[in-house]
């Protein structure tokens, strides 16, 4: 589901989506604790997600796991050098496969950086992550690609995506 771009959202709108960035209450009825939080009713709620959800605003609800606890310490962001003309088409392959988590572009910072294609694979042992990586490679076509596989050796943070400025955070400014 795709967001339209003529789709507005209101202050009621940002207010209840701030009260769930947390997560939903783990209750008999989570959508009315919410809604005090926001100070709507439970009605209220449930019709602005809705709506949002039809409208692509929010594209789905999910878990944020602690995924090292559950033995998933092979972690792996693998960068890739993709021409930027076949970038949506790259993607789309890379995604197909059920073990990628994360798939996003940015924008290279060459000659330093020449990667503009990033993917993440949780995995529990390193080999099987590295199979799964050659796998992607031969199946997605991308042996012909430049790229770069980063695991990670140490945790520092671990959370859903933020999208509210509070009084204690300090947003950063691009000068």
């Amino acid at each position: 589901m795709n967001m339209k771009p003529d789709i507005m959202v209101d202050e009621r709108d940002v207010e209840l989506l701030a009260a769930i960035e947390d997560g939903l209450p783990v209750c008999a009825y989570p959508y009315a604790e919410i809604g005090k939080l926001a100070s709507m009713s439970e009605d209220e709620v449930i019709s602005r997600l809705e709506r949002m959800q039809d409208t692509g605003i929010i594209r789905r609800f999910g878990l944020v796991l602690q995924h090292h606890s559950l033995g998933y310490k092979a972690n792996a962001m693998v960068v890739w050098n993709i021409p930027d003309d076949l970038v949506d088409e790259v993607a789309l392959r890379i995604i197909s496969h059920d073990f990628i988590t994360l798939c996003y572009c940015r924008t290279r910072h060459a000659p330093v950086w020449p990667y503009n294609l990033y993917c993440m694979i949780h995995g529990c042992e390193r080999r099987k992550v590295e199979q799964q990586i050659e796998m992607l490679k031969h199946n997605a076509g991308l042996a012909e690609f430049d790229s770069d596989t980063l695991f990670s050796v140490r945790r520092f943070k671990q959370r859903g995506a933020r999208f509210s400025q509070t009084e204690t955070q300090n947003p950063i400014v691009a000068t």
